[in-house]
């Protein structure tokens, strides 16, 4: 018995029984699927998160006002407010060479109105130089300028979800809208900078810091200050400066108490992409399993295929067939199952994500591809090989006698 007949007769089997086969083709797809889609969706997770830390710049530096340790021992540190005149102190060439830009940042949660539309976001209140520092870029209109700040000029650039929940159709430049009783006027829109999952990068504003501290949020401590680095490369040499100017004003002796914390760019996305990456694989795992659980139902079905036709294989090695054209036979069908639920699979995952999840665009890497597909032809054979050889091995006068 050559090749092509073995091959003819694995799949006479697996036609035979249509409604059996397709529900162990129906676990291998799910498998597959899941393997390809969970990891698409995790490596979609990274893009996003990694795209949207990207667009605050490399080169940043944020100093959130608090403690985020844990707490030391020793005594109770007595917090400073993070203030406008530590972000002018930032800004000193001779102490700060390698810094070249310090916004400071109040922020306040509003709603704003305009015409009957109403819309929740937060106001951002800052100077000019926070655009180029947090790469926010206008689409239409202006930025608002020192001059707006130092006159604390009820001016406002808008992000577009407000944009869009507010004026739908209507230009907003030169509009006056009302942010918790406070009239201001648009000036401008920023550049879409999208969404990751419930994050959305739109839903935001920003206004002169002197407008939003009168109106809205008082002159309590800043939230942060954004600092800028000459560039990516001194961004150490730029950290090491704002700890020491403000442990200098701040009056901090241990280092491991200080009133405030400084978040590098830089380390921060290294860190979320590792993290990321992880999470990436974990999901491939989970789904993994799936698999094994479709290769698990390939050796069941097999076995019931073997104990149905038991007395078939003993006419077959009766009147001559070989050991190895039994196994040949029952290895084949498993592996066209395999191969059948893998091919639908990928299919399959290919189809489910050119769907957003949650705002993540999912993002198929070939290797998760061929793995998932390459896994489900191995379990195939892997799972296949015992019912076959278990087939293989009846003795043809026992199978024979076989009811």
């Amino acid at each position: 018995m050559n090749l092509f007949e073995t091959i003819a007769i694995g799949l006479r089997g697996i036609t035979a029984n249509r409604l059996r086969s397709s529900l162990t083709v129906l676990g291998i797809l799910i498998g597959v699927a899941s393997v390809i889609i969970l990891v698409a969706v995790g490596s979609g997770t990274t893009a996003s998160v990694t795209s949207n830390l990207e667009s605050l710049g490399t080169n940043t530096l944020t100093v959130r006002h608090g403690s985020f340790g844990p707490p030391s021992s020793g005594a109770r540190v007595q917090f400073k407010d993070l203030t406008v005149a530590d972000a002018k102190a930032l800004l000193d060439s001779v102490v700060a060479p390698d810094v070249y830009s310090a916004s400071p940042v109040a922020t306040a949660q509003a709603t704003c109105v305009y015409e009957g539309a109403s819309h929740d976001t937060s106001i951002s209140g800052t100077w000019p130089s926070y655009f180029e520092a947090s790469n926010s870029k206008v689409s239409s209109g202006t930025y608002f300028v020192n001059d707006d700040v130092v006159n604390a000029r009820r001016t406002i650039v808008l992000g577009q979800t407000v944009v869009d929940e507010l004026f739908g159709t209507v230009d907003p430049i030169g509009e006056e809208i009302t942010c918790n009783g406070t009239p201001m006027t648009v000036v401008g829109v920023l550049e879409s900078k999208g969404s990751s999952g419930f994050s959305d990068g739109d839903d935001t504003a920003i206004a002169p810091l002197t407008t939003v501290q009168n109106h809205l949020t008082g002159y309590q401590s800043l939230d942060s200050i954004l600092v800028q680095a000459d560039s990516s490369e001194v961004m150490d040499a730029a950290q090491s400066e704002v700890y020491s100017i403000l442990d200098d004003r701040h009056s901090i002796t241990d280092t491991t108490s200080r009133d405030y914390q400084v978040l590098n760019q830089a380390s921060l996305l290294s860190a979320v992409e590792e993290t990321t990456s992880l999470l990436t694989i974990l999901l491939g795992a989970v789904a993994a399993i799936s698999l094994l659980v479709g290769g698990i139902g390939i050796t069941n079905i097999m076995l019931v295929t073997v104990t149905e036709r038991t007395r078939e294989i003993g006419i077959r090695k009766a009147i001559g067939a070989s050991k190895a054209a039994i196994m040949g036979q029952f290895l084949v069908e498993a592996t066209v199952l395999s191969v059948i639920g893998g091919a639908a699979g990928v299919v399959l995952a290919f189809i489910v994500t050119r769907f957003d999840v949650m705002g993540i665009t999912p993002v198929i890497l070939p290797i998760s591809v061929v793995a998932a597909f390459g896994v489900s032809v191995a379990i195939g054979l892997f799972f296949g090989s015992y019912p076959a050889n278990r087939a293989a091995s009846l003795r043809p006068i026992e199978a024979l006698r076989h009811e």
